[in-house]
């Protein structure tokens, strides 16, 4: 039997591999049988070897290879005998990281494949049910303001948003979590790109800072959400630079704050450009502007134009 599991989607091609894993561990007692080899740079004759082996106890064997997809040699022996792996009872399992790529001989080994499942990336809907879902295994309820902010701060990336809901979980501790909690605790990868226009800013580089805002707003990001974004790096500047008055640790003030140490550094870093006041005004022309816009005073776009002309 070949088993195969493919797609750039690593975090839940991995953990449905663990689970035929663990599965077989839980009916085939002993382990002895269940084999990982490199497929890499796999050699055919040693894979036949262990294929071919008797084992002491009766028992099927899991046969694991990782990332076959350039090794052409190994790819045309095994096609070779590919009917006798098919009718044979032991699992075959192909375990690809990424897409197949068009052309590549292990299509002709996937499509005889007995069991397969391709891992896309999720988006939309399907991300929101898929974090609400491991939030459930916690026993752990989300607002949706909060959960459409975790998906659009973590992006599809379920290695990062699966170790983003950890945090949450441990911080809240079996209580809802609400939109604040995602803004204190979680990092945004689009934050990294207003970070790049802060910089700016503190370097008084105003014609960067606008080059870098209208850049995001032609890939169609919202005025309001960039000025969320700017605003809630504001406030963790001066969170950080009232702090580290008192503590000289970026660690300090992670665990004080309780807010991730890699975006604690670069605050702490950021921040000794800034004095507290020039922070201070900063936030309350931030909260001015917010008002403008949501009064109807200022259409978005022109606010966050006067908004950096005025930093």
């Amino acid at each position: 039997m070949i088993i195969f599991l493919y797609g750039s989607d690593t975090y839940r091609s991995r953990r449905k591999l663990n689970e035929i894993i663990e599965e077989y561990k839980r009916i085939h007692k002993s382990g002895l049988n269940l084999k990982y080899f490199n497929g890499e740079n796999l050699n055919f004759q040693d894979f036949i070897n262990e294929i071919k082996s008797v084992s002491m106890f009766s028992e099927k064997k899991l046969v694991i290879l990782t990332n076959t997809a350039k090794n052409e040699k190994f790819k045309g022996c095994f096609l070779a005998e590919l009917k006798k792996f098919i009718s044979s009872e032991d699992a075959i399992l192909f375990y690809e990281e990424g897409k197949i790529p068009q052309g590549n001989s292990l299509t002709k080994i996937f499509k005889k494949a007995e069991k397969s499942q391709e891992f896309q990336p999720l988006g939309g809907q399907k991300l929101k049910s898929w974090a609400k879902k491991e939030l459930s295994g916690y026993k752990t309820d989300i607002s949706p303001e909060a959960l459409e902010k975790l998906v659009e701060f973590a992006g599809n990336d379920l290695w990062q948003l699966s170790n983003e809901i950890k945090k949450l979980v441990n911080y809240k501790r079996n209580k809802k979590i609400e939109s604040a909690d995602v803004g204190l605790l979680v990092r945004s990868n689009e934050g990294n790109d207003i970070f790049k226009t802060i910089n700016s800013l503190a370097l008084k580089d105003k014609k960067k800072a606008l080059e870098l805002i209208h850049k995001h707003l032609e890939k169609g990001d919202s005025p309001l959400y960039l000025l969320t974004m700017i605003a809630f790096q504001f406030r963790n500047l001066l969170i950080v630079k009232n702090l580290s008055q008192r503590y000289q640790s970026p660690y300090a003030i992670s665990k004080i704050t309780h807010s991730h140490p890699f975006l604690v550094k670069k605050c702490y870093a950021l921040a000794k450009k800034f004095t507290i006041p020039e922070l201070k005004k900063i936030y309350q022309k931030i909260f001015e502007v917010d008002l403008s816009i949501k009064s109807g005073k200022l259409e978005p776009e022109t606010a966050l134009d006067l908004l950096i002309a005025e930093v």
